[in-house]
């Protein structure tokens, strides 16, 4: 048993330090919490392997899983040029960024940026706009934004075959140094973009410009499911209860009911609803119109482009556009792992120290009059409150979105983030992935998080330790 105690040892004594020194508010997890290792509830799956993201929710029948397959086609199979006699699946481009979902939702995983020099920037975009002015009042309040005037909301870096693309997306970074109260000393990347090769004439001088990297689809329809009010419940934009944190809804225009709602998937929570965010990738990423997004992506100033063929309209039907809303509303979230495990218990102590809890809010309910049965009334975990919130000047893209400034960002959900080297191959995190791990992460946060950040900043090797292992075992 002596071996078994030494291991043991420095984990109790971490316990031990954390109760005699925890704030009265703060508890202290000493054991998991009932249900806690169903991040989904009954929609949780039972997989950890590089399929972990791409399973359907657990509670599906199996005829509804066939349902699923047929959405999981369309997501996954590239689309082609029009014309062509595969007609459902024709009209790609002429400017896109991909020709497939899956391409930059790899395994319906996280994306990544390129490497320093590359030239290809698969599964990271780059978002365009202008400072709004009056003129742009009519265009703001439907796209949130005013696009760059000869390219567009997004720069699309690749074409169909006689079409020049509209540039090149190459990323160096810059380093920043933070050093931790123990002495230990970390490097932080701060990526800079040079575009290059754009085949439409300059940018308007005042370009604002913003990486995205695609992010994980698990538990999108979970996160859909979660009533407007549970999420206000959250809110506090005047920070009443003055802990420095002030969420807010973003408020986003609605294609389909022609109305101004709360906004909840992106990363600035510019989109509605999951149906809404999908026909705008389908626009934006790949050139293809569908009923909420008609016409063209070739901004006026790309003549040529706009002359060229089409797959009629819409390009996507109502049809596919419903199947792969049925996949992407059911994607299933993967079990939590280790959750009893005394170094993560003791992480998700320091978590809770932290306030991380704060943004990250550990559970909801989601409303029993959901938009699929399956998730419908499940107590799930998903540690985000789709709240935006600022995270200080380091994170600025200084590119505001609707109703969320250029430095405000949406808490990004933690469920599966442990998986996210298993499934996608890399552990780079944020909205342009500029982390190479969590606890880079995590010293990006500013601005409301600011606190956070500075007692994580306070943590020992130990603590630090036990602090990933919590994160890790989401």
């Amino acid at each position: 048993m002596r071996p078994l105690f030494r291991r043991l040892f420095p984990l109790l004594a971490l316990a031990l330090a954390l109760a005699a020194c925890n704030h009265d508010e703060t508890p202290t997890f000493d054991q998991p919490e009932a249900g806690e290792m169903l991040s989904g509830g009954s929609t949780t799956v039972m997989q950890f392997d590089q399929n972990a993201f791409s399973m359907p929710s657990a509670n599906l029948a199996p005829m509804r899983r066939l349902d699923f397959s047929v959405g999981n086609s369309f997501f996954r199979n590239p689309w082609v040029i029009a014309p062509s006699s595969t007609t459902a699946r024709d009209g790609l481009g002429p400017l896109l960024n991909t020709n497939a979902c899956q391409n930059c939702h790899i395994k319906d995983g996280r994306g990544h940026p390129p490497e320093p020099g590359a030239a290809s920037a698969v599964s990271m975009l780059v978002r365009l706009s202008v400072p709004a002015g009056p003129e742009h009042a009519e265009v703001i309040r439907e796209r949130g934004i005013a696009q760059e005037p000869s390219y567009g909301g997004q720069l699309q870096d690749m074409a169909i075959p006689g079409v020049a693309p509209e540039g090149k997306v190459r990323l160096g970074y810059s380093i920043e140094r933070v050093r931790f109260a123990d002495g230990t000393e970390v490097e932080l990347r701060k990526p800079e973009v040079e575009l290059s090769e754009l085949a439409y004439g300059e940018m308007h001088p005042d370009t604002q410009l913003s990486l995205r990297i695609a992010p994980p689809m698990i538990g999108l329809g979970l996160l859909e499911a979660i009533a407007d009010e549970a999420l206000l419940a959250n809110a506090d934009p005047d920070d009443h209860d003055d802990d420095g944190i002030s969420g807010r809804p973003n408020r986003v225009y609605d294609q389909t009911t022609r109305q101004t709602v709360m906004g909840r998937f992106g990363w600035k929570a510019g989109q509605p609803s999951l149906n809404q965010q999908n026909a705008d990738a389908f626009f934006n990423d790949m050139g293809l119109s569908t009923s909420l997004f008609s016409g063209s992506s070739c901004t006026d100033r790309q003549t040529d482009c706009r002359a060229l063929p089409d797959g009629g309209e819409p390009e996507v039907s109502d049809n596919i556009l419903a199947q792969v809303l049925f996949y992407t509303r059911n994607l299933g979230v993967p079990a939590r792992r280790n959750v009893g495990d005394p170094q993560v218990l003791a992480g998700k102590t320091l978590f809770h120290r932290a306030g991380c809890q704060s943004c990250h809010v550990p559970q909801f309910t989601t409303a029993a009059d959901a938009a699929e049965p399956e998730l419908a009334s499940q107590v799930i975990r998903p540690y985000t409150d789709l709240l935006l919130h600022d995270m200080g000047e380091g994170l600025a893209d200084h590119r505001p979105e609707f109703e969320a400034s250029g430095r405000e960002w949406r808490t990004a959900p933690l469920w599966g983030i442990g998986l996210t080297r298993t499934v996608s191959g890399h552990s780079q995190f944020l909205h342009d992935g500029r982390a190479r791990n969590l606890l880079e992460a995590i010293l990006w946060h500013g601005g409301e998080a600011e606190r956070a950040r500075q007692t994580v900043l306070g943590f020992d090797q130990q603590e630090r330790n036990a602090l990933v292992s919590f994160l890790e075992s989401l």
